[in-house]
């Protein structure tokens, strides 16, 4: 290994000062977003307003920067290779389709009609469990392509993680909430599931892929041009995800700041959920020798929701001022800093898994 290559994997390899201090400047985003939502709070609703279909266009661009680096990375020839390591897409379907929709019901009635019942009113607990249904039948398209860069995922498995997801969830999102629900009537918001899919994984990826030929046609076929690459776009990366938590908290500054104990209650399962959810597809994965560069993405997929749906859906069911669209929201800001502890958590056990 020369020299160049050695510069290269450094730069390649994180962002030193910012990657290692990625909770503190997320908690700083946080703040910011709460303080200047509160401040200018017509500014934010001018650029929660810039939507279609459900879709905030403002953070689509930003989600694009944090999974462009990603998808440029992603080699065609190791997707055609992932059918010959099936384990981690089996744990990530079992996991998000057969355990993580039932868990997170039992998790809301739990807590709204047991543990929070002298608290909250049955009409409103029923919202607050619809919510959490939403969230849990939903699970994560897009961010899951940054967290699993920031656990140095193997890029082309986590690709055919999301894809096979989206595909599932064309089919089997409504006949799942409409069965937790106990209705039959879901009206699934065909604009915002297909849009989000489009927007988050199909476009970037022709770009990256567009943009890795012409970096290894460019530099016949030399692999280290595109490591070059992203890692000069990787701060782009990072920056994207910090001004998408600011604008996420932004959006919602009121809300936390008005009604912060209601929020801590939607949060309590939402956050039990989360860490459940993570801890059970990373420990079967772990005892299935899976490789951690799958095992890792793997579990945060089913951690992570694909929130654009979740509310889009609660508006549609329930009207924008209900308590099902608050706990949809409410699982948007609870996703960041705790996907970030999984990550950390991710990253301090890599040594114990499995070698590929």
């Amino acid at each position: 290994m020369n020299a160049t290559t050695v510069d290269i994997d450094a730069r390649a390899a994180g962002l030193g000062l910012f990657e290692k201090w990625l909770s503190v400047w997320v908690g700083a985003a946080i703040l910011a977003g709460v303080v200047l939502g509160n401040l200018a709070p017509g500014t934010f609703a001018s650029l929660a307003s810039v939507e279609y279909a459900s879709v905030n266009l403002v953070v689509a661009v930003l989600i694009w920067a944090m999974i462009f680096p990603m998808m440029v990375a992603v080699d065609f020839g190791a997707i055609r290779r992932v059918g010959d390591k099936p384990k981690g897409l089996i744990i990530t379907l079992v996991v998000n389709w057969l355990i993580k929709p039932f868990t997170m019901a039992a998790l809301g009635v739990l807590f709204f009609e047991v543990v929070f019942a002298d608290f909250i009113a049955p009409a409103d607990a029923q919202q607050y469990i619809a919510g959490l249904i939403l969230l849990g039948a939903a699970p994560c398209t897009a961010m899951v392509l940054v967290w699993s860069q920031l656990v140095k995922g193997d890029p082309a498995y986590t690709l055919v993680q999301v894809a096979a997801n989206d595909l599932i969830m064309i089919v089997a999102f409504a006949p799942i909430v409409a069965l937790l629900l106990g209705v039959t009537d879901i009206a699934v918001p065909w604009e915002t599931l297909l849009l989000s899919v489009a927007l988050y994984v199909v476009v970037p990826l022709a770009v990256g892929a567009y943009v890795r030929q012409r970096l290894l046609g460019n530099h016949n076929g030399d692999e280290s041009a595109v490591c070059a690459f992203t890692g000069r776009m990787k701060p782009f990366s990072i920056i994207g995800l910090l001004l998408t938590v600011l604008l996420l908290f932004g959006f919602q500054a009121e809300t936390i700041v008005s009604r912060p104990l209601l929020i801590a209650l939607i949060a309590a399962p939402i956050v039990m959920q989360s860490y459940g959810i993570f801890f059970i597809a990373y420990g079967w994965a772990k005892a299935w020798k899976v490789p951690h560069a799958v095992a890792a993405p793997c579990a945060l997929i089913g951690t992570s929701n694909f929130f654009e749906l979740a509310v889009a859906v609660a508006i549609g069911l329930f009207g924008l001022g209900s308590g099902a669209a608050l706990a949809t929201v409410v699982g948007v800001l609870v996703e960041v800093p705790v996907m970030l502890s999984l990550v950390a958590i991710a990253n301090r056990t890599r040594g114990s898994f499995a070698l590929p």
